[in-house]
């Protein structure tokens, strides 16, 4: 009974591809399934953590402010609210890169015919679906490091920089956010060889 479960995890196991330190590939029941994890910087995070801890605060501050100070002047008043709003926003964007950071995954999966994609944040995220047999131009999405918008979007501060890319009637789809060149069309090649098998 020992020798029979470590064949089968040995045949198990046999089906899971590593690419680079972020990305796994598992052909299982003649499903392919992607899971692709956040660039991981441990400094940065804790970083990340103490920006989103002080920016917190400040509008915490403002925002008491706000309501409980008296006789403000109106002009005032408007510019306390517009910092607020401007706050909000940036709040809201510290917030989700820190939670994709810290709990965050892309998961692609392909069964029965249909294309499957996730942001997935503890396990819980909207989940997209694509006809595989209308999906088309699946491709690696190049970088120009002279681009400024290239640059940033690969930054470990933003939640964005996909690098694999396929249309899907007249739609783009983008993912693979942030990979290495290597990583990026090691996965293409795995992705390409899936699909032409199935169609």
């Amino acid at each position: 009974k020992a020798s029979t479960s470590l064949k089968c995890n040995i045949s198990h196991m046999e089906n899971i591809k590593a690419i680079g330190k972020r990305c796994s590939i598992l052909l299982k029941d003649n499903v392919f399934s992607l899971v692709i994890l956040p660039t991981d910087d441990k400094r940065k995070t804790w970083l990340l953590f103490l920006w989103l801890l002080a920016w917190t605060v400040g509008g915490v501050i403002v925002l008491v402010n706000y309501f409980t100070l008296k006789d403000l002047q109106q002009s005032v008043k408007l510019f306390m609210i517009i910092w607020l709003g401007f706050w909000a926003y940036f709040e809201f964007k510290i917030f989700r890169v820190f939670m994709w950071k810290q709990f965050g995954k892309e998961k692609l999966w392909i069964k029965n015919g249909t294309i499957y994609y996730q942001h997935s944040v503890n396990n819980k995220g909207k989940i997209k679906e694509f006809d595989l047999n209308l999906i088309s131009d699946l491709d690696f999405i190049s970088l120009d490091n002279r681009n400024f918008a290239d640059v940033f979007a690969q930054s470990f501060w933003v939640k964005g920089g996909e690098r694999i890319k396929f249309t899907s009637q007249g739609k783009e789809v983008k993912f693979g956010m942030q990979l290495s060149d290597e990583d990026a069309k090691k996965i293409l090649v795995e992705l390409k060889r899936y699909v032409l098998a199935k169609r």
